[in-house]
C-alpha cells in the first residue's frame, strides 16, 4: 500500500507547480480559442484574467522560493509539521497538478445526441435557466434562432399563434424515442455558466420519409414553415420543411 506520509509531499515546489499548470492551462484553453467550448463569454474576461494571475502569481513564488535558505526551508518545514492534517501535506497539490495536467492533455470537444437524450431535448427554458430576453416582434421569424424560438414559446407558448410563420434555424439531428420515425429534433445547447450546465433545445421537424436518411449529430439549415403538431396528447410547433441542407460544425456551437 502507497504510505502517503513517506512521500515529500511538503515540497513548497509542489504549490507552484500547481498554480503554474492551471494558470497555463486556462491561458491555454483562451489563445487556442476554445474558451468558448466550456466557459459562457461573459466569463472569458475572468477566466483569462484568473489565468495571467496564477501565472504571475507562480513566477513570484518561484523568485521566492529561489532566494530562500536551506536553514529558512528547515524551519519552515518544522512549523508545517506542528500542524494536525486529515490528509497528508501536499496531496491537494498533486491532485491540482494530475487534474491540471488531464486539462493540458484532454482537448475540449463539443456536447452530442448522446447528452442531449441524456439531459431531455425541449422546446421551453426551466425557470432556473436562461430566461426570456426578446419577444417575436423584436425579430424577424426567418431571422430567429432556435434559441429565439423556444424563448418566444417561453413568453407566449400558443403554437398555433405561430404557424405559417417562415423559420430558418441551424442544429444539429436528435433522434428523440418519442417522437415517430419520420420527425428529428433540431437542437442546440444552451450554456448560461459552464460546459456542466448546459442543456438542450430544439424543435421538431417534420419528414415525408423516415429520419434515417439524417443520422444523428450531422448538422443541418432547416427552411420551411411553422405547423403545430400533436405528440402525445400534447400540441408542439414543428417545422414544416422545405429544405434540409447540411452544413459543417459552426465555429461556436453553443447558444448563450
Amino acid at each position: 500500500m502507497l504510505d502517503l506520509e513517506r512521500l515529500n509531499l511538503r515540497n513548497p515546489w509542489l504549490d507552484v507547480c500547481a498554480i503554474a499548470l492551471w494558470g497555463l492551462v486556462l491561458l491555454k484553453l483562451w489563445l487556442g480559442g476554445q474558451l468558448h467550448l466550456l466557459i459562457h463569454p461573459a466569463y472569458h474576461w475572468l477566466t483569462i484574467f484568473a489565468g495571467i494571475a496564477l501565472s504571475a502569481i507562480a513566477l513570484v513564488k518561484t523568485a521566492e522560493l529561489l532566494k530562500k535558505t536551506s536553514r529558512q526551508n528547515s524551519r519552515a518545514r518544522n512549523s508545517q509539521a506542528e500542524h494536525l492534517n486529515f490528509f497528508p501535506p501536499g496531496l491537494g497539490s498533486c491532485i491540482l497538478i494530475f487534474t491540471a495536467v488531464l486539462g493540458l492533455i484532454i482537448e475540449p470537444t463539443v456536447f452530442v445526441s448522446a447528452t442531449a437524450l441524456q439531459r431531455g431535448v425541449n422546446d421551453f427554458l426551466p425557470i432556473t435557466q436562461s430566461q426570456p430576453q426578446s419577444f417575436g416582434q423584436v425579430t424577424r421569424p426567418e431571422e430567429k434562432t432556435i434559441i429565439d424560438w423556444v424563448r418566444t414559446l417561453n413568453v407566449y407558448p400558443e403554437p398555433d399563434a405561430y404557424s405559417g410563420q417562415k423559420v430558418n434555424v441551424e442544429g444539429f439531428v436528435v433522434h428523440s424515442p418519442v417522437l415517430p420515425d419520420n420527425y428529428f429534433t433540431i437542437t442546440r445547447f444552451v450554456m448560461t455558466c459552464c460546459a456542466a450546465d448546459v442543456y438542450p433545445v430544439g424543435l421538431p421537424v417534420k419528414l415525408e420519409t423516415s429520419r434515417d436518411r439524417y443520422p444523428q449529430d450531422t448538422w443541418l439549415a432547416v427552411q420551411g414553415e411553422m405547423i403545430t403538431e400533436e405528440f402525445s396528447g400534447k400540441r408542439q410547433l414543428t417545422i414544416q420543411p422545405s429544405s434540409i441542407e447540411e452544413i459543417p460544425v459552426p465555429a461556436n456551437p453553443y447558444h448563450y
